[in-house]
């Protein structure tokens, strides 16, 4: 636990997840908020219990709670506070929150359609399940509030929020913009670089999002934020942002280069490039794997140096001519 300023503190609580530790922050003013909820777990409760009593408060003083996004790590523990009537965040949480069925199933379908356009063997399919293994460790709930791009926080108002979709399609930030402190969930990491992860297009859109090109182009819109601090999901803070930022989009930019090499070499689907980009990992983490290939392939095509066409009803990208 770390008290960073007199109106935020940092709380850390354990997950099984290999990411490690998760933060949440505590947020006091016009209401005393928590920014992310932890996973649901009993080690993740009583850390996060422990901490709050040495701060000198309870579960049940929280009055709201702000989510950075909807992944498990972030929500888990929603439930757990009495009087937080208040649970705000993007409005693409909700269906997550509520484990909306009709969501859910259209969710699986499109991964079950996509990853077969993609050349992902039957065999390796995910199982109807698998998209929802998670869900143990996330907290049920509903939204109360949503939150957009330039809005201010609730009961917070020198935070404004800034959408940051990419590693999740319910992702948003948090910026003072008095002194550049940035609460950036998991869109800014210092040690690491977030997946961009793959999810189905929204109920209103025709096509998938591209999270690798939203990932990128948020990172390039915090370069003009005026970030002089960061507090993070995961990780160390951190205020070198100016260095940080170059370095995760050419890091980035050199993956998609060995993704065209391969492509140099003969035409591919996104499986077989994927079997040998993650050839250690492909097989057990299939989605985060090809979240990572069709990421590298969005950039190189919205860069206009491969094109891909369907043969067989499988995609199959090349270099462009």
């Amino acid at each position: 636990m770390k008290v960073l300023d007199k109106t935020i503190s940092q709380l850390t609580v354990p997950t099984p997840f290999p990411v490690g530790d998760t933060h949440v922050y505590l947020l006091k003013g016009d209401t005393l908020s928590l920014i992310d909820a932890g996973v649901k777990t009993k080690e993740a409760w009583e850390a996060l219990k422990t901490q709050l009593t040495e701060l000198g408060y309870t579960p049940h003083d929280i009055e709201q709670i702000i989510l950075t996004h909807h992944h498990p790590d972030h929500i888990g523990l929603i439930e757990a506070f009495p009087r937080a009537e208040t649970i705000a965040a993007h409005q693409n949480v909700d269906l997550w929150l509520t484990r909306d069925e009709a969501f859910f199933a259209q969710y699986e379908q499109f991964f079950q359609q996509f990853f077969a356009v993609c050349g992902v063997p039957e065999g390796l399919m995910p199982s109807p399940g698998e998209l929802r293994g998670t869900l143990q460790f996330a907290g049920k709930g509903r939204l109360t509030d949503t939150l957009d791009e330039g809005d201010t926080l609730p009961g917070h108002d020198d935070w404004h929020v800034i959408e940051t979709k990419g590693h999740a399609q319910s992702h948003l930030s948090f910026l003072r913009t008095s002194d550049g402190v940035f609460i950036g969930g998991d869109h800014l990491l210092h040690h690491i670089s977030p997946n961009p992860l793959l999810e189905s297009p929204g109920e209103n859109d025709k096509d998938r999002p591209k999270p690798m090109l939203q990932y990128r182009a948020n990172l390039i819109k915090c370069q003009s934020l005026g970030i002089d601090m960061v507090y993070p999901g995961h990780g160390d803070i951190f205020s070198d942002v100016n260095d940080v930022i170059p370095v995760r989009l050419q890091k980035q930019e050199q993956r998609a280069n060995k993704v065209y090499q391969l492509l140099l070499e003969n035409a591919q689907t996104p499986y077989e490039l994927c079997e040998q980009i993650f050839p250690k990992q492909y097989e057990k983490q299939l989605s985060l794997t090809m979240s990572e290939t069709i990421g590298q392939l969005d950039y190189l095509e919205d860069e206009g140096l491969v094109t891909k066409m369907l043969e067989d009803d499988i995609y199959v990208y090349g270099t462009a001519k």
